[in-house]
């Protein structure tokens, strides 16, 4: 093997001839690991919406109510759990 033969090989190439090979980090591990659930995700929600028992303008719609209410679903959540009454359940009218 000469210089030549050498500039051809690549690294992993080189690091098996000295009995080596590469480690692979955690965080690429984790990368790929999150990445793949993302995608998981993405298909599992459009295939829940593809197969959705209602037409896709009254479903949009209800997605728009849920995402409307849910400061407020949140804030009410949060004040039962924490033993308090929502700032705006019992304000006088």
């Amino acid at each position: 093997m000469n210089l030549k033969d050498l500039k051809n090989l690549d690294k992993d190439e080189i690091l098996s001839m000295l009995g080596l090979e590469t480690k692979s980090s955690t965080g690429a591990w984790l990368a790929g690991a999150l990445g793949t659930f993302g995608v998981g995700l993405l298909v599992g929600a459009g295939i829940g919406l593809m197969l959705a028992p209602k037409p896709g303008r009254e479903l949009r719609e209800d997605i728009r109510d849920r995402l409307r209410r849910a400061p407020e679903a949140l804030d009410q959540a949060v004040s039962s759990v924490s033993g308090r009454e929502s700032a705006g359940a019992n304000k006088p009218a």
